[in-house]
C-alpha cells in the first residue's frame, strides 16, 4: 500500500490532462494539514491535497468537506495570492514524492507573478510549501525550524530545496553499470532495488524480481545472466513509467487483502483485480476508509487514556480484593480455634502461649496459639472476633469482586469499542456509556462543547453487511448500539450471534425465511463476524453462541448490552473479516 513515487508519476500524468490551464476558484482548509482547492475549466475539479503525517494523500475527489468559521492562516495566504489563479505547470522532481504545482496569478497592480505549491508525500514529513518564483519560501502548512530538522529549514525566507538524505537513485536516469553497482548489496534482492532508488516501493521491487523470474536472496550471488534479464525487467518497468503506460488497479487476494498498483502486476491471476481508469479514483476508494480510521484514532486519543487509565486501576483493584479474599481464607481457622477452644478452656490456665487439645472432628491434636496477656475464655472470644471479621470481609469481597469484573469487563469492551468505530457518533457514545456506568462524571468527559461542533445523533448507526445471496448481517459497535441492535432492531426469529464470556458485539442476521433454519454457510459467516467483532479476534479459533432473538432476555436494571439466554447453540469460528467473507458493506 505505498504512495510511491510511481504512483505520484501517474497522478502527475492525470492532473496535466485535467487539470492544467485550470483556474482557481475556491480554496479550503477543512483540516489544519489539508486543502481543497476548486478547479474550473472545461470541467470543475477539486484537488485534494494531505500532508497528514501518518496518512498523506494527494488526488482529485468528487467530495467536499466542511470548512472551520475561520479560515487558518495558511488558507488565508493561499486566498491572497490565487483566488482566480491558474495552474500553467506541473512537474515531478525525479522520481520523488513530491509534486510541484507552478501557478500564475496577478498582483496587486494585475502584473503577471508565478508561484509554487509544493506537496510532498513524505509520512511524517509531508508536508505543503508556498514558494516565489525563484523557490524562496513564502510559508508552509508545517514550519520546521533548525532545532526540529537540521537536514532543512522550512521556514519563510528560506530557498526550499527537496533534501535527498537516503543517497537514493533516480531510475528514470539509471544506465546498467549505475544499475549493478547500485544493488550489489547483502540484502534481499528486492529490498536491494527499493532501498537504492527513488520512488520504488517494496511491492514494484517484488514485481521487478518476478518478470525476471528471480528468487534469489541477494543481488551478490547473480550470476551475468540473472543480473541481464534483472535489469532487462527493471528497464521494461522504467520505459512504462516514461510511456505512461499506467493500469491502476486494485488487487484483492482470497484472504480479503488488500493492494494497489498503477502497474500491470505479473501475478494478477492469484488475486481478484478492480481496475480503474483514474488513479484518484482508485486512491480515493482505496484510502477513504483508512483515512477516516486515521482521523477517528487520532480524535479518540483522548478516550483511548481515560480507558486505559480506568482499566489499569479496575485491574490493580481486582488484584488487592482477590489479595484480600485470600486472606480470608483463615476464618475457618479461626472458628474452629474458637470452637475448641470454648471446649476445652476449663483445662487451661491464664498465661498459657499455646494450646495442644484434640480435634474431635479429625480426632488429632492440634496446636492454637494464645495471647498469653489473655484470659482462656477470652482468647475464645478473640478468635470468634476474627472470625466473624473474616467472614464479613469475604461476604462484602464476594459482591466487590463481582462488580469490579463486570466494571473490568465492560472497559475491555469500550477499548474494543474504540478500535471499530468509525465515526465521531460512535466516539460520543462510548462517552455516553462511561457517563451512564459512572466511570467519570458527565462534565469531565464532555467538557464546555460548543453547540455547532456536536454531532447530531443518528439512529441504526450499527455495521450493515450483506452477503453474496442478499442476507443482511448487522453489527454493534459499541453496547449502546448492541442493546438497540438485539432488542429493538432485531425480530424475534432473526438470530443472534455473540463470542462466548468474552467481549464483543452483537451480531443479528436477519431471517427472511419462512423456516426458522438459515443455510449452514450463513450461520459460520455471522459466527465468524462474531469472533472477529470481540477480543477474541487474534485466536486461531472462538466459540461463538447463537441462538434466536425471540430467546434473548434482559435482566431488569442490567448494564447496556447485558443479556442472559439459557437455550442456544455453540460453534467454533475462525475470526474472519467481513472482506475476507465476501461480505459487501452498506
Amino acid at each position: 500500500m505505498a504512495f510511491d513515487g510511481i504512483t505520484i508519476a501517474n497522478l502527475v500524468y492525470e492532473f496535466k490532462n485535467k487539470i492544467l490551464q485550470c483556474h482557481i476558484s475556491k480554496i479550503a482548509q477543512p483540516e489544519k494539514d489539508e486543502l481543497i482547492l476548486t478547479l474550473k475549466g472545461s470541467e470543475t475539479h477539486r484537488l485534494f491535497l494531505c500532508a497528514d503525517p501518518t496518512l498523506p494523500l494527494v488526488y482529485l475527489t468528487s467530495e467536499n468537506k466542511d470548512n472551520p468559521l475561520t479560515a487558518p492562516n495558511f488558507c488565508m495566504l493561499l486566498r491572497k495570492y490565487f483566488n482566480g489563479a491558474r495552474i500553467i505547470d506541473i512537474n515531478q522532481p525525479g522520481l520523488e514524492r513530491a509534486i510541484d504545482f507552478t501557478i500564475e496569478h496577478n498582483d496587486e497592480f494585475f502584473d503577471k507573478q508565478i508561484k509554487h505549491l509544493i506537496i510532498e508525500i513524505m509520512g511524517k514529513h509531508s508536508n505543503i510549501i508556498l514558494c516565489d518564483k525563484d523557490y524562496t519560501i513564502i510559508d508552509a502548512v508545517k514550519r520546521i525550524p533548525s532545532f526540529v530538522s537540521s537536514v532543512r529549514e522550512v521556514l519563510p525566507g528560506r530557498h526550499y530545496f527537496l533534501p535527498n538524505t537516503e543517497n537514493k537513485l533516480n531510475p528514470l536516469e539509471t544506465d546498467k553499470e549505475a544499475f549493478f553497482e547500485a544493488i550489489h548489496k547483502p540484502v534481499p534482492l528486492y529490498k536491494a532495488i527499493y532501498s537504492s532508488f527513488t520512488g520504488i516501493s517494496p511491492l514494484i521491487a517484488n514485481e521487478i524480481c518476478k518478470r525476471a523470474i528471480i528468487e534469489s536472496e541477494s543481488a551478490i550471488s547473480l550470476d551475468d545472466t540473472q543480473l541481464e534479464v534483472l535489469y532487462q525487467a527493471f528497464s521494461n518497468l522504467i520505459k512504462e513509467i516514461k510511456n505512461n503506460a499506467y493500469s491502476p488497479a486494485i488487487y484483492k487476494n482470497e484472504d480479503g487483502f488488500f493492494d494497489y498498483s498503477v502497474l500491470l502486476l505479473s501475478d494478477k491471476a492469484n488475486y481478484e483485480v478492480t481496475e480503474y481508469e483514474s488513479v484518484s479514483t482508485l486512491l480515493e476508494n482505496f484510502y477513504k476508509a483508512k483515512n477516516l480510521n486515521t482521523k477517528i484514532k487520532q480524535k479518540s486519543t483522548d478516550l483511548r487514556k481515560l480507558i486505559g487509565n480506568l482499566l489499569e486501576r479496575e485491574t490493580k483493584k481486582l488484584e488487592l480484593q482477590l489479595a484480600s479474599q485470600k486472606d480470608t481464607e483463615k476464618r475457618d481457622t479461626f472458628k474452629l480455634y474458637g470452637e475448641l477452644l470454648s471446649v476445652y478452656a476449663y483445662n487451661l490456665e491464664t498465661g498459657l502461649k499455646k494450646a495442644v487439645v484434640n480435634n474431635y472432628y479429625t480426632n488429632e491434636d492440634i496446636t492454637i496459639p494464645l495471647d498469653e496477656q489473655l484470659t482462656p475464655l477470652e482468647n475464645v472470644k478473640r478468635y470468634y472476633d476474627k472470625y466473624a471479621k473474616l467472614k464479613r470481609t469475604h461476604e462484602a469481597l464476594i459482591e466487590q469482586i463481582k462488580t469490579t469484573k463486570e466494571a473490568k469487563e465492560e472497559l475491555e469492551l469500550l477499548r474494543f469499542s474504540l478500535e471499530i468505530a468509525r465515526t465521531e457518533e460512535d466516539l460520543n457514545e462510548i462517552k455516553e456509556e462511561l457517563i451512564a456506568n459512572g466511570f467519570v462524571k458527565k462534565q469531565i468527559i464532555a467538557g464546555k462543547q460548543n453547540k455547532k461542533n456536536q454531532v447530531k445523533k443518528k439512529t441504526n448507526s450499527f455495521l450493515h453487511f450483506k452477503t453474496k445471496d442478499g442476507t443482511d448481517i448487522y453489527v454493534g459497535k459499541n453496547n449502546l448500539q448492541n442493546e438497540e441492535l438485539t432488542l429493538k432492531f432485531a425480530k424475534g426469529n432473526d438470530w443472534w450471534f455473540h463470542a462466548k464470556k468474552m467481549p464483543g458485539s452483537h451480531v443479528i442476521c436477519i431471517n427472511n425465511t419462512q423456516n426458522s433454519e438459515m443455510p449452514d454457510e450463513i450461520y459460520e459467516i455471522c459466527g465468524s463476524l462474531a469472533a472477529y467483532y470481540s477480543t477474541g479476534n487474534q485466536a486461531p479459533k472462538t466459540e461463538v453462541d447463537y441462538l434466536q432473538k425471540k430467546h434473548i432476555k434482559k435482566p431488569q436494571g442490567s448494564a447496556l448490552g447485558f443479556v442472559i439466554y439459557h437455550e442456544n447453540y455453540s460453534l467454533m469460528a475462525v475470526p474472519k473479516s467481513p472482506e475476507a467473507l465476501g461480505l459487501t458493506e452498506i
